[in-house]
């Protein structure tokens, strides 16, 4: 029996796409704004991969570790030197959620800058490139099939003792519900912030830097991923760390599956408008179910911030 690949296309882009959603999801959940820069720091980590293997001959499976580590610096760098700032001076949720398009705009004017230095100086195909020529196959499968879905598991098992029997993870979940309470008892609400930021983005940079190996990278890929990111993040809970999960299963899996049978049923002109499903879905999810798949579980499962202040005090 032969398996269709668009369905092994369609797991590893899910994969990819909860990674990406879950970071997105935490960001908002500290800084209450939409970050639009997001995306781009799976740009920083499908570059750090390029430049690695092309230029030290790095595997991508192990460039996906210095990946993570580059995203999560420029997201941690984007709230220090951005969102904090602005945040500590008052502005608006309209004031920050510009900030991140600006930055974004930054991030990507400099990745466009790096990508031609790279084809002048080293000669290396910088734009719309694909590292599959690196893919490592395992009983004749290929390892991303393998690895994208195993470190979704990983760390959705991580993330889940992380807030519930840790300390830490009890103050962020603590900070995260009411913060000037969690300030008021203790808990270090900027350094959780911090590590929530530093987090989304290594997620980010993880998803990235495995990008390479199974579809094409260029300066505006994460970008273009955007709405997807957005509608993973909205389908699953913008409220709930666990919306990403949900999300971006639910919304990776249409978009590669619907589009592909829509183009066979109607033709491959559907390909051209595969962005549509994701918004559809995000349309219909805030339309019938404003806080996400998950929010009618957090709603009867999830303890309140002052339970949330109590354990954390327990800890102390």
């Amino acid at each position: 029996m032969v398996i269709d690949p668009i369905y092994g296309e369609a797991l590893v882009y899910a994969s990819l796409l909860t990674l990406l959603s879950l970071g997105l999801t935490l960001t908002f959940l500290t800084t209450k704004v939409p970050n639009f820069a997001h995306g781009t720091f799976a740009t920083v980590g499908m570059y750090v991969t390029l430049t690695l293997n092309r230029l030290y001959g790095v595997s991508p499976y192990v460039c996906a570790a210095p990946a993570a580590l580059m995203g999560g610096v420029v997201a941690l760098a984007q709230y220090i030197f951005v969102l904090r700032p602005l945040t500590k001076r008052g502005a608006s949720i309209i004031t920050l959620m510009v900030a991140t398009i600006a930055f974004e705009f930054i991030l990507l004017a400099l990745l466009n800058i790096y990508a031609d230095y790279l084809i002048e100086v080293f000669r290396v195909k910088s734009r719309y490139f694909r590292l599959s020529g690196e893919e490592v196959v395992v009983a004749g499968v290929k390892g991303l099939l393998i690895t994208a879905p195993a470190l979704v598991v990983g760390l959705a098992v991580a993330l889940h003792l992380l807030l519930t029997k840790t300390r830490f993870g009890i103050a962020m979940r603590a900070a995260i519900e009411n913060p000037s309470l969690a300030g008021a008892l203790g808990v270090n609400v900027d350094l959780v912030y911090q590590v929530s930021w530093l987090l989304a983005g290594a997620l980010a940079g993880l998803a990235g830097g495995l990008m390479p190996l199974r579809f094409l990278g260029n300066p505006d890929r994460g970008s273009m991923m955007l709405v997807s990111i957005f509608a993973a993040s909205v389908a699953g809970g913008f409220y709930n760390i666990y919306g990403g999960f949900v999300g971006g299963y639910v919304i990776g899996l249409a978009e590669i599956l619907g589009t592909n049978a829509l183009s066979k049923a109607f033709g491959a002109w559907v390909m051209s408008y595969r962005l549509v499903i994701p918004l559809v879905a995000m349309t219909i999810t805030l339309l019938a179910l404003p806080t996400g798949l998950t929010g009618l579980v957090s709603k009867l499962r999830r303890p309140s911030g002052s339970a949330m202040l109590k354990r954390w005090l327990r800890w102390r």
